[in-house]
């Protein structure tokens, strides 16, 4: 085997060294890049970095500064609040234990009592302002964050998206990092400043190196769940060649194998929250241990009175519950620190190719004189494998030149510096004899008209796809550019004409129609210099003929640079370029070039004209009706309804977003996602059982120990008012009490928090696993269905999943602790006295209802907010994924503000629930201090009555105080419930949902031999999304074993829709499809998925090495020796193992990038399909798009007989 095949020398050799090269050594993304390349520790190491807390609101505006200081002042009352209650329990206990009248003790009582109601209704104030201005705040700053992180990532060079980033971590990071910013900022704001009023400076040492860790651990899960977006964008972006490899199960494996990595960080994350909690909390029971007994100590010696000494007891008491009720914060803070230190640190890259750069020469207009002069240039991604190498070439104005060469040898290249995605590294290019560098970006992309050879449409509308091409862009001009194009006619055809929607990535088109789209787009430019790269090459010839003819007209007057393989197209070239691993080696017209046989011009039409007489000789059309055995009266009806000119302008694919006015449309999505009820998360995490278990016992002991609170406070107030020898024991007794408790809190929190993170994290990664897999063994038809894209699913994995975490791991664990210190208040509680409990604890359930009321609220603004960022995720993602396009026609703008306008809806809901929410804080403390009144004067009545002693009284209140404000804890989780709630129902409705086509099923038959018969049985057949449009009307067709036969016909006729039915991506309608006299619906779906192999006019390869991508042909299982020879077979041998150095172990890039030119990717996609023995193969157009040397080598790629 080859030295440069092997693993371990090729990924040493073909990896460059992060910051080595490339637009910046600072950039951002290192991180992702490493994680690609494998680097994990590298990856770890950038990522474990957190910005300052106050960064994360820099991004404020004057608005936002308004909020938050309203909202702090809001904070700083209500923070107040609580050591304001500690004077007047002072008071209250100078009232109870003091030498007075029981009369007396009524009335300082009362008038208390009186104080208690006037600061409820300062604290209800001031926590409505602080929650609300918070949240609303935190909603606005995180919208803003959003747009200006895409801002940043549509302005960057092109070289940003090669190296650094991919579409799945910009939707992972603006769906899921910027929910963890807004987490920090937000709500959770108020809960710091309670904390930050009650510490101490031991305090917060502990709770900085808490912050420190936890936050590391919480950068690290963000990083390895970058890789798991990645993931799942490229699955579901790809599904077809994953459904038509049956690669569902890899897809699964990999997306598992990435959320390890996750998991593990986040259980990490959840001991050291516990270890750091843990030691704050023991720090504090110190605290109250000193406290006691230096108290004890200044009243027998300073004559301090037990009341002074309880207020500084009762203001350390409630810094703790403070503290311990901020613990999901201080995780929050962490979050939010770590998330934003990636997306800042993007926000504030500059690009070294600005796209929103406003400097630069503008001219009147440009003649489209371009120059190459000695240009050297090589691709980011491999700047040791150089391009060019003093390349220069001269393009006069209003002339066209056509770029010839094998693959490989730059001529898109040159496309792509004219277009400036990419700097040559020396030499310059000029247009009009002005470096192209000196002109501004956007002015002079503004000139320059692209069409792509795989052409990128977004999830909009044609006619808004057509329109990219110009902003102000009328109807008519829109229509006028499309006849031009030769699309109009299909597009009057769709059921919404310019206004249907043509899917993700125009998936629902066929490649003829998307095409002619592409065409049409750039023609309404009006560019003065027009670069084709293929243009034509999806069209059949009727279609590519008109094109042609169209372009001929709009090239006229326009330097015109073509890359095309077709003599058709490069005949009529003023100048035909030959090039050749990057140098310019022929130059001149056709008939020129011609003249000297042993040309390299020569040679390459040689082989053209080879492969083209092999066609002939093949299984051509002459065979064609001799493989085709159909009756008369069939043949009548496919000469009729198939072969018409008529049955030929049918469009092929289903636009989405059509809606179905007869509500026959059989939407899968229509349904609105049911509730899920509790038990069924609790039944996903049965498992976890034990753990969950022994989480809730050392959560129970965590729990009790503040009721118990109750006894030892009341017994120390006693004590504070016995006689001196009494009080210097009895101080001594209870201080190392405190001690013991505090030990004993130490133990169990960690051990409680490690637990339950152990039961939340498996039980997230359980959810987005069966969620994956769910959605990678949908139907095709599904995907169809806008909010099924790859952007709209990515979003739900990312942060639906994340925020079910909201019911179980941290959330649950607090439930626990919380309703064991319910349990143990009410338990002291009446045992003290049954009737104070009973007029306190008849009060206590207004807060509950407070809570539901405002949960019901948020839950259903929740569902709406989370709908619509769905669709402002998939803007994203479909700008980012096709960033040349959007760059090439300077629609960053234009993508904002359709970004803008979706999350409009979201951040006004967003503002509702922040009110809502406020109201609901403002009137829980408002019943809080209320029922504190009322428990105080109910006391002072019973011990007038003397049904009670004062000690008691203190005891039962502090024992209910405690579980009330368990209660009031878990009312704060309110929020992150209901979204929680609402997360689970979008997840599940993914769950619940059955396949019509699944590809996990194990029933059906299978075959032991396969001839490859195929016939289609008077097939009818429409698209589900379409149904008012019929392709295919009573089909019968026939197609022996071993025979070659060819489907031809106008773009949109139903040619690839024949592929689609055969591959099982849609079933008929009507009829049948037989396959060795077996209707294909009996097989079992992955053997006769395994049975076919197909080659697409689009190949798709993955995110990973060229090995892999090989191997997905034979479930990633294939040898050494069979990578090999499949790659021989399909003419991929020869590159891999080329001077260009790569090798089977380099790293393919995603979608978009120019890191592997297109007859690359197809020879990759070739030698996929003999990795499995065949019986069928489909091939969709997949040699249309490939240069004139590479046919040839495509065309006897396979061994013969070819097998139908």
């Amino acid at each position: 085997m080859p030295e440069s095949w092997r693993p371990a020398e090729a990924n040493a050799s073909s990896q460059p060294a992060a910051g080595t090269s490339g637009p910046s050594a600072q950039s951002p993304g290192n991180d992702a890049k490493g994680r690609a390349a494998g680097e994990t520790p590298g990856a770890a190491e950038a990522a474990a970095t957190r910005v300052p807390f106050h960064k994360l609101f820099a991004f404020a505006d004057s608005t936002d500064v308004a909020l938050m200081l309203l909202g702090a002042l809001g904070a700083v009352a209500n923070g107040a609040a609580m050591p304001f209650m500690t004077v007047l329990f002072g008071n209250l206990i100078d009232a109870f234990g003091g030498a007075l009248s029981i009369h007396d003790v009524v009335n300082r009582v009362s008038m208390v009592s009186l104080d208690f109601v006037y600061l409820a209704i300062a604290s209800a104030v001031a926590s409505f302002v602080q929650v609300t201005c918070w949240m609303i705040t935190g909603e606005r700053q995180a919208a803003r964050i959003r747009n200006l992180y895409l801002k940043t990532i549509l302005r960057q060079e092109i070289a940003f998206f090669d190296k650094y980033t991919s579409t799945g971590e910009v939707v992972g990071r603006m769906s899921g990092d910027t929910v963890l910013i807004q987490d920090a900022m937000g709500e959770k704001g108020w809960l710091l400043t309670l904390v930050m009023m009650a510490t101490i400076p031991p305090l917060v040492v502990a709770g900085a190196v808490m912050s420190n860790v936890v936050t590391k651990m919480a950068s690290l899960g963000q990083a390895a769940y970058a890789e798991s977006s990645v993931v799942v964008e490229q699955t579901i972006g790809s599904i077809r060649t994953v459904a038509s490899f049956t690669g569902e199960k890899r897809a699964v494996e990999k997306y598992n194998k990435s959320l390890k990595s996750a998991y593990k960080s986040s259980v990490r994350e959840g001991l050291a929250t516990g270890l750091g909690m843990g030691t704050v909390m023991l720090l504090l029971f110190c605290g109250y241990s000193l406290g006691i007994w230096s108290g004890a100590k200044l009243i027998l010696e300073k004559g301090y009175t037990g009341a002074k000494v309880m207020n500084v007891i009762f203001a350390v008491l409630t810094g703790s519950l403070a503290l311990g009720q901020a613990s999901p914060s201080m995780k929050a803070f962490a979050g939010g620190q770590a998330a934003a230190y990636k997306m800042f640190e993007t926000i504030n890259r500059a690009p070294e190719i600005d796209a929103y750069s406003t400097t630069g020469r503008k001219l009147e207009d440009i003649r489209g004189e371009i120059e190459f002069r000695d240009v050297h240039f090589s691709y980011p991604t491999r700047p040791d494998e150089p391009i060019f190498r003093g390349f220069s070439l001269a393009i006069p104005s209003g002339t066209t030149i056509a770029l010839v060469g094998q693959s490989g040898s730059g001529k898109s290249t040159v496309i792509s510096l004219i277009e400036r995605f990419y700097d040559p590294q020396l030499g310059d290019v000029l247009i009009d004899g002005v470096n192209l560098k000196e002109f501004q970006l956007r002015w002079i992309r503004s000139k320059i008209g692209l069409v792509s050879q795989e052409p990128v449409l977004f999830a909009a509308s044609i006619k808004e796809n057509i329109a990219y091409g110009k902003a102000s862009a009328t109807d008519q001009e829109v229509r006028a550019a499309a006849e031009l194009a030769n699309a109009a006619k299909f597009i009057d055809k769709m059921p919404q004409g310019f206004d249907t929607s043509v899917g993700e990535h125009g998936t629902q088109l066929s490649g003829g129609q998307k095409q002619r789209i592409a065409i049409a787009r750039a023609i309404l430019k009006d560019p003065r210099i027009l670069l084709l790269d293929e243009a034509t090459s999806a069209l059949d010839a009727e279609s590519e003929r008109i094109v042609q003819e169209a372009l001929d007209r709009v090239m006229s007057n326009r330097t015109t640079v073509i890359v095309a393989h077709r003599l058709s197209t490069v005949r009529n070239a003023d100048t035909i370029a030959v090039i050749h691993q990057g140098t310019l080696v022929e130059k001149g017209p056709h008939n020129e070039l011609l003249r000297d046989p042993e040309g390299a011009y020569s040679q390459l039409i040689k082989l053209q004209e080879a492969n083209q007489q092999n066609n002939r000789k093949g299984d051509g059309n002459a065979r064609l009706g001799k493989q085709m055995s159909m009756n008369k009266s069939a043949s009548r009806r496919l000469s009729r309804d198939n072969s018409s000119h008529h049955s030929f302008s049918v469009p092929f694919g289903m636009p989405l977003g059509i809606e179905i006015q007869d509500g026959s449309s059989n939407k899968l999505c229509d349904e609105m996602p049911q509730e899920v009820p509790l038990s069924r998360l609790a039944s996903l995490n049965k498992p976890e059982i034990p753990v969950l278990v022994l989480g809730s016992i050392a959560s129970v002991i965590s729990g009790v120990i503040f009721p118990i609170f109750a006894i030892l406070l009341s017994n120390v107030i006693k004590a504070f008012y016995e006689p001196p020898h009494l009080l210097r024991r009895d101080s001594q007794f209870w201080a190392s009490m405190f001690l013991v408790f505090g030990a004993v809190y130490f133990l169990s929190l960690p051990v409680s928090s490690y637990l339950f993170s152990i039961a939340g994290c498996r039980l997230i990664r359980r959810i987005r696993l069966m969620t994956f897999e769910k959605v990678v063994n949908m139907e095709v038809e599904w995907f169809d269905h806008p909010e099924n894209s790859s952007g709209a699913i990515g979003a739900r994995l990312s942060a639906d999943a994340a925020k079910v975490r909201g019911l179980v791991g941290d959330a649950l664990q607090l439930v626990v602790q919380n309703s064991s210190t319910l349990v143990a208040g009410l338990v002291i509680a009446f045992v003290s006295n049954w009737e104070l409990s009973l007029i306190i604890l008849a009060l206590i359930p207004l807060i509950g209802l407070n809570g539901w009321i405002q949960m019901k609220f948020i839950q259903g603004f929740s569902a709406d907010s989370k709908m619509m960022y769905e669709e402002a995720s998939q803007v994203a993602n479909d700008a980012v994924s096709s960033i040349r396009t959007v760059a090439s026609f300077s629609a960053e703008e234009k993508v904002m503000d359709l970004y803008k306008k979706k999350c409009e809806g979201p951040l006004r809901t967003g503002i509702r629930t922040g009110i809502i929410s406020g109201i609901g804080f403002g009137v829980s403390f408002f019943l809080l201090f209320g029922v504190y009144a009322a428990s105080f004067y109910a006391g002072a009545r019973l011990v007038e009555d003397r049904k009670t002693t004062f000690p008691k009284v203190f005891r039962v209140f502090l024992a209910l105080a405690m579980a009330a404000i368990g209660v009031s804890q878990s009312s704060t989780l309110t929020s992150d419930s209901s979204k929680a709630k609402s997360a689970a129902s979008s997840i599940f409705a993914i769950v619940d949902r059955k396949s019509r086509i699944d590809p996990s099923e194990d029933a059906g038959v299978t075959a032991e031999t396969l001839r490859g018969n195929i016939e289609f049985q008077h097939v009818s057949f429409r698209y589900p999304t379409r149904p008012d449009v019929q392709i295919f009307r009573d089909l019968c067709l026939t197609i022996h074993a071993g025979k070659t036969v060819a489907l031809v016909g106008e773009s949109g006729s139903g040619k690839s829709t024949a592929i689609s039915l055969l591959q099982r991506f849609y079933d008929p309608d009507v009829g049948h499809i037989l396959l060795d006299g077996v209707d294909i619906r009996k097989f079992q779906l992955r053997w006769l998925r395994q049975q076919m192999g197909l080659v697409s006019q689009e190949p798709a390869l993955f995110n990973d090495t060229i090995r892999a991508n090989i191997a997905y042909g034979k479930d990633g299982q294939a040898t050494e020796s069979e990578i090999v020879s499949a790659a021989q077979l399909a003419n991929a041998h020869k590159f891999i193992s080329s001077a260009l150095q790569v090798s089977f172990s380099n790293l393919i890039a995603s979608r978009d990038s120019l890191s592997m030119q297109s007859a690359r990717h197809q020879n990759l996609l070739l030698s996929e399909v003999p990795t499995w023995e065949k019986k069928c193969r489909d091939m969709t157009q997949w040699l249309e798009s490939v240069e004139l040397s590479c046919q040839e080598g495509r065309s006897s790629a396979w061994p013969s007989p070819v097998r139908s």
